[in-house]
């Protein structure tokens, strides 16, 4: 079972520099986007895969944010938006900005989300910080509630200092401030598994770079895209990869296999195999 998070900073920018392409040649499973930047109007026609059940959550303002997940598999269910699985919250402001797709496989949900950004401003911050403090009793709720998780997208938030190249320099930047890196440490304390970092513990590799300077070509960057998961599904994980090959947006497409028996047995589905 093979499952993709790519950030496309604009899907039809992305399309443009070949993304599609390269996707049909990756065999994957299920593949969760983030930063669309596009309405269902503007979406490329490369981008509407017939062999993929696709389902989005797109920003209100135009040109903004905007998540999809694609499964060759169909869903038993699907919920677009942090406040159709939790009503009881206000997520108005953030559902405004299209944050968040899941999808069901049995027991098994498999989730894009799109973090807020800090940087920019105070407001920015504090926007971003009321998200972690609602996101994770609702995703404690899920895994309470017997779901076995795979949450995958752009978290924009470097965990460790080996998360990113120049962490002393960041300490006090939004992705990297000591409360963002407390809130993670609260998240695998939880029982979630960055699955990259239970793979690789020494491994220094990166998703995003800033498109100032020479970032990119000096390898100055962060891991900031993950796949997060329950620890029945984690145990299944075989390899993450991140594709830089071919540039086709500011962050790299992450890569996640899992043994496929292994994912179908932790998440007890009686629905059909997650296969294309």
């Amino acid at each position: 079972m093979n499952i993709i998070t790519a950030n496309l900073n604009g899907i039809r920018s992305a399309t443009k520099k070949g993304f599609w392409e390269w996707f049909e040649r990756q065999d994957a499973d299920i593949l969760c986007l983030q930063e669309l930047k596009a309405h269902a109007h503007q979406l490329p026609p490369e981008s509407l895969h017939s062999n993929y059940h696709r389902h989005y959550h797109f920003a209100e303002k135009p040109g903004y944010s905007g998540v999809a997940l694609y499964s060759g598999t169909q869903p038993d269910a699907v919920h677009i938006g942090l406040g159709a699985i939790d009503p009881t919250t206000d997520w108005s402001r953030f559902d405004r900005e299209g944050r968040f797709v899941m999808a069901d496989f049995g027991k098994l949900s498999v989730i894009s989300v799109y973090f807020p950004s800090g940087s920019g401003s105070p407001e920015r911050q504090a926007g971003k910080m009321v998200f972690l403090e609602q996101f994770l009793p609702l995703i404690r709720r899920l895994q309470d509630e017997g779901r076995e998780l795979i949450i995958c997208g752009d978290i924009n938030i470097a965990h460790a200092p080996i998360d990113l190249k120049n962490w002393r320099g960041n300490r006090k930047n939004s992705g990297f401030l000591p409360e963002e890196r407390a809130w993670f440490d609260q998240w695998l304390q939880a029982g979630f598994i960055d699955l990259f970092r239970q793979l690789y513990p020494e491994q220094e590799r990166y998703s995003w770079w800033s498109n100032r300077g020479q970032a990119r070509s000096n390898n100055v960057g962060w891991r900031i895209d993950y796949h997060i998961c329950t620890p029945a599904v984690a145990a299944c994980g075989k390899a993450v990869s991140v594709f830089t090959d071919s540039w086709f947006s500011d962050h790299a497409p992450v890569l996640a296999t899992f043994d496929l028996l292994c994912a179908q047995s932790a998440s007890a589905s009686t629905s059909a195999p997650l296969h294309i």
